[in-house]
């Protein structure tokens, strides 16, 4: 059971997520990059009380960053991390997109 909240870290809530919400329903979470895709689906369908119909995911590619300023620059990367797609079935929502 611990394992299930280990495996969702956060809903994404961004410009682009929120329109795939608005025109097909579709929700996206960044998840622990090590979790699976029926993991993902049971966390999902546990938490939430829904049907998931579909899950996709992709992982997003560590980025390098460069800290500017006054003296020298530090520079470094942001981590990798991995993104979740999750398509419920017909009539199934999650209240925490709503609104």
């Amino acid at each position: 059971m611990p394992a299930l909240y280990r495996a969702l870290w956060r809903p994404l809530v961004t410009e682009k997520s929120s329109a795939l919400y608005a025109n097909r329903k579709v929700y996206t979470f960044q998840v622990d990059p090590r979790a699976t895709k029926p993991e993902i689906r049971e966390a999902i369908e546990h938490l939430f009380a829904v049907t998931v119909r579909d899950v996709r995911t992709m992982q997003m590619r560590a980025k390098a960053r460069r800290a500017g300023g006054l003296g020298r620059g530090r520079e470094g990367r942001r981590p990798k991390w991995k993104k979740a797609i999750v398509v419920l079935k017909e009539g199934d929502v999650i209240p925490i997109f709503e609104g």
